[in-house]
């Protein structure tokens, strides 16, 4: 491991740097900060990289690959590793040794563990703090406030965290298990769909940093709940834009249409826009990848304000799900028919009207249709 900068922090790359003995005026660190440091890992600085590598019996080589996996700067020979990461050390090495996991599936995993893990450390501990409106006692910093507030929420957290990670293990393996065959386990057909807030760039110049945030809080917030409720896996978020897939063209259809629905509600949100595609995904890490991904992404820019485009494949599943007709004629012929045989006619949620043909770069002419939910359906 070199030696680039020593100091805490997080570096270019966004990786965290596990805080150096000495501050960054080459004094002692913070006693607050290794105090907290203590509490949260449970275990005091014993180790040198090196030495780690050693105690967890993995190739120092290994040990570095594991480290930055899991998001964390080079640390040069500085004493600042616990016997928390020699076990974590330990127990990867372990499973590629007993051939659960190949070198680089371990990596992967540290990788993806580190990614999700980071982002959530952030976000908690910034809502938590930002949550204190008066400390606890007359003349306390919010760094002071910081200690015994981690100290009381940290068991709960961390069993809350457990819950959770089993509860969405459960349900990314009842996915594999209902996969058809293995090839469907990594590509799968899905409906992918991008949400995007409309004129994004523009408020980030007239709005304070603050109430911006608030406003990408309540997005992702509303998307959220939306796709979860309904029945729709989120991705991620992008702050001003949300991606998430179903295996159900209808169930993505209806919360797309529920989106729109609910921030046109909102005064304090600006207008969204919707681009959906269906077709073979390549799943990886928790992200999608493919065509189907990249074409619902530009038709998400080509979409007009408030409304949904979707592409030709996308359009078929609806029509032979029974979930749109192919048109209105079509519907009215079906109706006609219906009625003339006494029975009940065919009921419908959604319409697609196709929007005229159009390069689409990267992809070629694709034909986007508009989907809109039927009169007798909103």
């Amino acid at each position: 491991m070199s030696v680039e900068d020593t100091g805490s922090g997080t570096d270019a790359q966004g990786r965290v740097d596990p805080p150096d003995p000495q501050g960054a005026d080459g004094g002692e660190e913070d006693p607050l900060a290794l105090r907290l440091e203590g509490l949260i890992l449970g275990a005091e600085r014993r180790y040198t990289p090196f030495q780690a590598a050693r105690s967890a019996g993995v190739s120092m080589e290994l040990a570095s690959r594991f480290w930055r996996a899991m998001g964390f700067a080079d640390i040069g020979q500085a004493k600042a590793l616990t016997e928390a990461d020699v076990l974590a050390l330990r127990r990867l090495a372990g499973l590629v040794e007993a051939g659960l996991l190949s070198e680089a599936m371990a990596v992967q995993v540290a990788r993806s563990t580190g990614q999700t893990t980071a982002r959530l450390a952030e976000w908690q501990i910034d809502s938590f703090l930002e949550g204190l409106t008066e400390p606890p006692e007359p003349g306390m910093t919010r760094t002071e406030v910081t200690y015994p507030l981690v100290e009381l929420l940290l068991p709960e957290l961390e069993e809350f965290l457990v819950y959770v990670w089993r509860r969405q293990l459960a349900a990314a393996t009842g996915r594999v298990v209902q996969a058809a065959d293995d090839e469907e386990m990594v590509d799968r057909r899905l409906a992918v769909c991008f949400a995007d807030l409309v004129g994004f760039t523009r408020l980030t110049r007239r709005m304070e940093e603050e109430e911006l945030g608030e406003l990408v809080e309540a997005f992702e917030t509303t998307a959220a709940d939306l796709v979860a409720a309904n029945g729709g896996r989120l991705i991620k978020t992008l702050g001003d834009e949300v991606l998430y897939a179903t295996d159900d063209s209808g169930v993505a259809a209806e919360i797309a249409l529920r989106l729109i629905e609910t921030m046109a509600n909102d005064e304090t949100m600006p207008e969204l826009r919707v681009g959906m595609a269906f077709g073979t995904v390549t799943t990886r890490m928790g992200d999608v990848f493919g065509s189907t991904v990249n074409l619902a992404s530009r038709l998400t820019s080509i979409a007009p304000k408030d409304a949904v485009l979707v592409d030709a494949a996308f359009a078929e599943e609806l029509i032979r799900a029974g979930e749109a007709p192919a048109s209105e004629a079509e519907a009215a012929e079906a109706a006609a028919a219906a009625e003339k045989e006494g029975e009940e006619p065919p009921t419908y949620r959604f319409a697609l009207q196709p929007m005229w043909q159009r390069p689409v770069r990267g992809l070629g002419v694709v034909q986007p249709w508009l989907l809109t939910r039927r009169p007798d359906k909103a």
